[in-house]
């Protein structure tokens, strides 16, 4: 995903009443604003000027443009006058891309000592955007309003969020994950309708047999590959003693490779194992889940194909910010009344973009899944602010349920041989684990140092699905209120809206 082909189209709405010399004005002044979004260095996207819109036809045209341009992945639409909406219902009827509502206007200030009745003609954004922003509304047609003038840093920064949001979703449709065995078995929350997740969210899942993964493509993995490899370990993380492990390294570098091959020959953009189908392999692939992850893969363990497409949509989001994000899940507690803590980790598969300094490549028993010991990278998160994302098919919608929370510094454990974060939850320890139950959130999360809140709930509304926000604002009572109103919401708002 590159700038240039991260296209947000800047449309334009007005009508012919005005007439040309104020519409050539109309299309001068959202050039302006299109060119400076475009070279804003908080906005990821590109940003292309369209036409001025004036009729019900350019409308639609315009908008079916919009949904096959394959580098289009959403429009800013702006009413710079008063553009009449039943002219815009045919084009928003037909619109498939992601819809940013920007209501801002070219002048910053009203010319308290000259304006007159040709200014006021031209500067009607406070009219025409509430005209837009009913037919948006009346049509149920979900989009991101951002109020504010197009100058301001905190209105690209906002946008820039939106674009990510957009730019993730963009790269969904159509995207696949591939999973290699089952889920883990009896496990609830890994499974989910496959067929609603492509209908709502873009992305299929196809399953594949481990033996066949080992046979074609790691075993043809030719040595010296997997040698040059092994040298990459050595320069990027910090090795004790390479002598002692470099037969399981050279192990976890065919397997690296083996995986990263049939990734790409499939054009998948995202994968996942478990440990209980292991046909083949020598070990579970820790060390090559966490590199790939830091390539920009998705990824999940147990067979979870939501995470991993949520930890790809996330990859997306994230990228050119600084922080890193990574498959997580919340292992265990620390419950000293003074200092609730919740240590997230996982059996080896953390990505090393969250690392605080240069990890560590180690090779250890795993006690589980019934193979040899598996090298892993072992690192502590750094202390900061992040988000913990999960996606649940609730049978009658997908919800994503995010946390902020509030990484501490790590404690010594010189015994846990894997990479870990320590965090507390906002608002505290047990209303957030308490709402997040109650939400029925998952154990496997998207966890971001880079992306936040903002950034997930603005992929929601373009998905569609449900938006739940554990944050420091959060109220237990109004919490379970706002679940069983999505519930009803949910059940009826086919038959409400029809």
């Amino acid at each position: 995903m590159t700038k240039s082909n991260n296209q947000v189209w800047f449309i334009t709405g007005s009508q012919h009443l005005y007439g040309l010399e104020t519409l050539k004005q109309v299309e001068q002044n959202s050039l302006t604003i299109a060119k400076a979004l475009d070279a804003s260095g908080a906005i990821s996207a590109s940003i292309i000027f369209k036409e001025v819109l004036t009729t019900p036809d350019a409308i639609t045209k315009l908008l079916l443009e919009a949904n096959n341009d394959k580098n289009c992945i959403g429009l800013i639409a702006w009413m710079h006058t008063f553009s009449p909406a039943k002219m815009w219902i045919n084009g928003l009827k037909m619109l498939q891309k992601p819809l940013l509502d920007f209501h801002t206007q070219f002048g910053r200030d009203i010319p308290w000592n000259s304006i007159d009745m040709d200014f006021m003609n031209l500067n009607q954004t406070a009219h025409g955007g509430r005209e837009f922003g009913f037919i948006c509304s009346r049509m149920r047609i979900e989009r991101k309003v951002v109020v504010g003038h197009w100058q301001e840093k905190n209105v690209h920064t906002q946008i820039d969020t939106w674009a990510r949001a957009a730019a993730a979703w963009h790269d969904a449709q159509g995207g696949k994950i591939a999973r290699f065995g089952d889920n883990m078995r009896d496990v609830a929350v890994t499974e989910g309708d496959k067929v609603a997740a492509q209908m709502h969210l873009g992305f299929s899942v196809y399953g594949f047999g481990v033996g066949d993964l080992v046979t074609k493509y790691i075993n043809n993995i030719a040595e010296n590959e997997a040698e040059a490899l092994v040298k990459v370990y050595a320069e990027e993380y910090s090795i004790a003693n390479l002598s002692a492990i470099k037969s399981t390294l050279l192990t976890e570098a065919k397997t690296e490779l083996g995986i990263k091959a049939f990734l790409e020959e499939g054009n998948f953009k995202g994968f996942t194992t478990t440990f209980e189908d292991l046909h083949g392999l020598a070990q579970l692939p820790g060390l090559a889940a966490q590199r790939l992850m830091a390539e920009g893969y998705g990824f999940a363990a147990e067979g979870d194909w939501k995470t991993a497409a949520l930890l790809r949509m996330t990859k997306i989001m994230d990228k050119g910010l600084k922080g890193g994000s990574s498959f997580m899940e919340d292992y265990t507690y620390h419950l000293d009344p003074q200092n609730k803590k919740v240590l997230g980790a996982h059996m080896l598969e953390i990505c090393p973009t969250i690392a605080a300094e240069k990890p560590k490549l180690e090779v250890h028993p795993l006690g589980i899944g019934g193979k040899a010991n598996p090298a892993r990278l072992v690192f502590d998160v750094a202390s900061g602010k992040a988000v913990n994302a999960a996606l649940m098919d609730m049978g009658n919608r997908f919800r994503l349920l995010v946390n902020k929370v509030n990484v501490v510094e790590s404690e010594l454990m010189p015994k846990l041989p894997v990479a870990r974060a320590i965090w507390q939850p906002k608002p505290d320890f047990e209303t957030a684990v308490t709402a997040w139950i109650y939400a029925g959130g998952a154990h496997h999360t998207a966890f971001s140092k880079a992306v936040n809140e903002a950034h997930f709930a603005d992929l929601a509304t373009i998905a569609g699905i449900e938006f739940l926000l554990i944050d420091e604002h959060t109220n237990l009572h109004q919490f379970r209120n706002e679940i069983r109103w999505n519930e009803l919401y949910y059940h009826t708002s086919k038959g409400f809206f029809a």
